[in-house]
């Protein structure tokens, strides 16, 4: 039995570079995909741990009310001696559950409809009518009458943030359906006598993947700071759970005596978004060949 020579080994070894190098390497060339997704992780985890990470937000102890930053407390308390910490990681799971949820519901309803309108000519003209008069109506104004006609709970804010998301999904989706509609293939399959239904399943609906995924974490972002806009408002969420933006709302009067009660929520929103555009800018660098042949 003969074993590898040293050469042979070494070679190979150069051949097939470690899983850390690979790594690296991929970082440096995506990193904002790399820095994005770890800095939305590090949030994630945080929500999903919240209970065993931080005490009980809702806590009051009106003894240590508006102490500032310290090894206690190390984002302060607030005007009833809430942790702040605890409230500001608690927020961080309605953002999460928003920003998911309006995703997801957005993308599934717009694709739906934007599969229908773009295929189907006879639809396209009232579809795109409607969707172009949604698409007028502000969608921070949408929101706050919706949550206004009904009682106040994270799903009427999820319902109320994705009814205005529905047209530009829609609108994406048609667009590349209207450009995939075209392509040769497409044609044999109607000549062939497929239907509808396949041809679109087929054929049509995976080059609108790789759009719709960047077009989730753009929307997600944006359910994240219009959540915040609305509980800021008091048009969202009721006061009592913890979020970011009646954190914010509830410290807006005391900004001089405890910046710390609207710092650190401030802080945290900031980075969630910032995170979630970075990957987003990632994806899109990744999923699109021209940008990634340029690469």
């Amino acid at each position: 039995m003969t074993s590898a020579s040293p050469t042979a080994t070494a070679t190979a070894s150069k051949a097939s570079p470690s899983a850390f190098a690979t790594a690296r390497v991929f970082a440096r060339r995506n990193p904002t995909l790399v820095i994005g997704s770890t800095l939305l992780l590090t949030m994630v985890g945080l929500a999903l741990f919240a209970p065993w990470i931080v005490g009980d937000p809702m806590a009051m102890a009106p003894a240590n009310r508006l102490r500032a930053p310290s090894a206690d407390h190390f984002f302060g308390t607030d005007h009833l001696g809430r942790d702040v910490l605890a409230r500001t990681v608690f927020g961080a799971r309605v953002s999460m559950i928003v920003g998911i949820s309006v995703a997801i519901l957005s993308i599934c309803i717009g694709l739906t409809i934007g599969l229908a309108a773009g295929y189907f000519r006879r639809v396209d003209a009232i579809v795109m009518r409607f969707m172009d008069g949604l698409m007028a109506i502000p969608g921070i104004l949408l929101a706050i009458a919706l949550v206004a006609l009904t009682k106040a709970s994270v799903w009427v804010v999820i319902v109320a943030i994705t009814i205005p998301e529905i047209p530009r999904v829609v609108r994406l989706v048609r667009s590349v359906v209207l450009s995939v509609r075209e392509q040769p293939y497409v044609d044999a399959a109607i000549s062939g006598g497929s239907k509808s239904a396949k041809i679109i399943v087929r054929h049509i609906l995976p080059a609108t993947l790789n759009p719709l995924i960047v077009q989730a974490t753009y929307i997600s972002a944006s359910a994240i700071l219009v959540e915040a806009g609305l509980s800021f408002l008091g048009a969202g969420v009721p006061p009592e759970i913890p979020t970011w933006g009646n954190m914010i709302a509830a410290a807006r009067g005391r900004l001089g005596v405890a910046p710390w009660t609207i710092f650190f929520p401030g802080l945290c929103l900031a980075v969630v978004v910032l995170a979630v555009n970075l990957l987003g800018d990632g994806l899109r660098d990744r999923l699109d060949p021209r940008i990634a042949r340029r690469m």
